[in-house]
């Protein structure tokens, strides 16, 4: 059962209407209730089965517009690339000789890790450490890179990784209430061309079976023709 306070917000539009994107956008805003700056949430059925490999949705997408305050990296590389990983903007930066001093603490500051190719094999050894927090770098989220610069700008930017979980629904934060209604709409093609490129090719029928946006403590609103 919503809230009285949704239940009331409810009647100021047709929940069971798909709604055009700039007109769904400024209803999120409307809605949004002023006395902290909201998240601006996407959320989609997909018309995938999560149960077969092949059919996982994921990817990684910069967005035009960043929100929230820059995440705080960290670069492995080896000792010859620790001015540029730093240069680059890296917040902290691990070489060889001070991998093992990470194991050792057992405390992690950072919430992304990016690493060069090179020093790969050297973090086996901090896989129980990075592996459950999700830090450990990898392929699949563009954070073995052999171009520092620009991997981390693209992470300091806004850069968000996306994946649908295992009943076939994919959430994702795109923008804050404060944001202008251009810079949310904006983001929010953004994001949805790059999640509909991640289509299977053994997804069949409907891809994008149902695409609401909301606020976080607002109603969901459905968008039309997606």
């Amino acid at each position: 059962m919503p809230s009285k306070r949704i239940q009331v917000l409810q009647k100021q539009y047709d929940k069971n209407k798909a709604y055009p994107l700039n007109e769904a956008v400024a209803l999120v805003k409307k809605f949004s209730h002023g006395k902290f700056d909201e998240t601006v949430e996407l959320h989609i059925r997909l018309g995938i089965d999560p149960k077969k490999g092949d059919q996982l949705v994921r990817g990684t997408v910069v967005l035009p517009h960043s929100f929230g305050k820059g995440k705080v990296i960290a670069a492995f590389v080896s000792a010859n690339q620790a001015k540029e990983a730093k240069d680059a903007g890296a917040d902290e930066v691990f070489t060889e000789e001070n991998f093992t001093s990470l194991k050792d603490a057992g405390k992690i500051n950072f919430e992304v890790a990016v690493a060069t190719p090179d020093v790969m094999k050297l973090l086996a050894p901090l896989d129980k450490i990075l592996g459950p927090k999700g830090l450990m770098p990898s392929p699949k989220n563009e954070t073995i890179t052999t171009n520092l610069k620009k991997t981390i700008a693209e992470l300091k930017k806004g850069k968000v990784s996306f994946k649908n979980d295992d009943t076939a629904n994919l959430h994702q934060a795109i923008a804050k209430t404060s944001m202008s209604e251009t810079q949310i709409t904006e983001n929010l093609t953004t994001l949805l061309d790059s999640i509909k490129k991640c289509k299977p090719e053994t997804s069949k029928g409907i891809f994008l079976r149902n695409v609401v946006i909301c606020s976080s403590m607002g109603p969901a609103v459905k968008l039309e023709g997606k």
